[in-house]
């Protein structure tokens, strides 16, 4: 399949949502042809180069389709985009020259588990490993720490006040007017949690691209789990700020 490709210093992982704010007009031209054909695009990691420009460039070969969710526009033409990644797909030619944006023929890569009983109780040793994590990322006495501002798209339920959490206001469309709360589903699906688990975790883009590639879900974990654990070393000695890298967080600008 044809996909318009969108370069970035960012790793989009399925599962995962992603604000865009595109000034630039290539990329103007490429997000009016996606809403026009309610088609997606493709988003890969820059390896060399900058997003903004003219310049040269080099990106991975492996990226993750993504869907427009939500899109605003400006007068002067720009674009808010929220987005989600899907699919992962390996380009097998750039087309160049068709359109003011990047195009490439990919194929989209189908999901291997490896050995289903592996995948499972590593699912479940990498989610009681990223609660350690999460807890440690928690500011102590003295220490300041901006929020992790990181949008996931998986299964939610809501529940009733007195299910444990603060409730939220009642629905004023239907009358309802007991609190209820959101309560984010842990998904059960191990390839799904490999990406959900890879998407969150504060790390450098080319230690999450190396987790976007690898061929298994199996294999994704086993790296899932040594990433958290190093994580949790220096979270654990505080040899390392414990503010995210700006740059992987919030709106993208393109």
């Amino acid at each position: 399949m044809e996909l318009p490709l969108f370069p970035l210093n960012t790793v989009l992982c399925p599962g995962i949502a992603l604000p865009l704010h595109i000034f630039e007009d290539r990329y103007r031209a490429l997000v009016r042809h996606c809403i026009d054909t309610t088609s997606p695009f493709g988003i890969v990691l820059i390896r060399e180069g900058r997003e903004v420009g003219t310049g040269a460039i080099a990106f991975t070969g492996i990226g993750t389709i993504a869907e427009i969710r939500d899109a605003g526009k400006y007068e002067d033409g720009r674009f808010d985009l929220l987005v989600v990644g899907t699919r992962r797909f390996e380009i097998r030619r750039v087309l160049s020259g068709r359109r003011p944006y990047l195009v490439a023929e990919v194929d989209v890569l189908d999901e291997h588990v490896g050995d289903p009983e592996a995948a499972h109780r590593l699912a479940m040793m990498a989610t009681r490993h990223f609660v350690s994590y999460l807890e440690l990322l928690q500011p102590r006495s003295g220490e300041t720490a901006d929020e992790i501002d990181v949008r996931v798209e998986v299964e939610a339920d809501d529940e009733p006040e007195g299910e444990g959490g603060e409730p939220d206001a009642g629905d004023p469309e239907t009358g309802d007017d007991e609190p209820r709360k959101r309560r984010v589903m842990i998904p059960d699906d191990p390839t799904v949690l490999s990406y959900l688990l890879a998407g969150i975790l504060q790390v450098e883009s080319p230690r999450r691209q190396a987790l976007l590639e690898a061929e298994t879900t199996e294999a994704r974990l086993r790296t899932l789990l040594r990433v958290i654990d190093r994580e949790i070393f220096f979270l654990e000695r505080r040899l390392r700020l414990l503010a995210p890298d700006a740059r992987l967080l919030g709106s993208r600008r393109s």
